[in-house]
């Protein structure tokens, strides 16, 4: 495995430390778990960006919404969903 050093404050360090001692894992598993959130996050916010950005273009958000009803009438297959069959009332009930 190839290493390297970032320096960190100490405030940082024991912070790592001891998420690391809490969560009974490496000090290196706390910080690639933190860039994993991070990274997740930022791509969230940029997928957020990006809706907000086409639903003020009326066009664009036309389309996207005609595109979903093509979708949606797909699922309209005549099979029951499971979920609404073990919610309906049995015979008896």
């Amino acid at each position: 495995m190839d290493q390297t050093t970032v320096r960190v404050r100490k405030t940082t360090h024991a912070r790592i430390r001891d998420l690391a001692e809490r969560s009974s894992v490496s000090m290196q598993a706390i910080i690639d778990q933190a860039i994993e959130l991070l990274e997740r996050q930022e791509f969230l916010e940029r997928l957020n960006s990006a809706f907000a950005a086409i639903r003020t273009d009326e066009a664009a958000w036309s389309e996207i919404r005609e595109e979903r009803a093509a979708w949606d009438s797909a699922l309209r297959d005549g099979i029951e969903d499971d979920d609404a069959a073990s919610d309906a009332p049995t015979a008896g009930a």
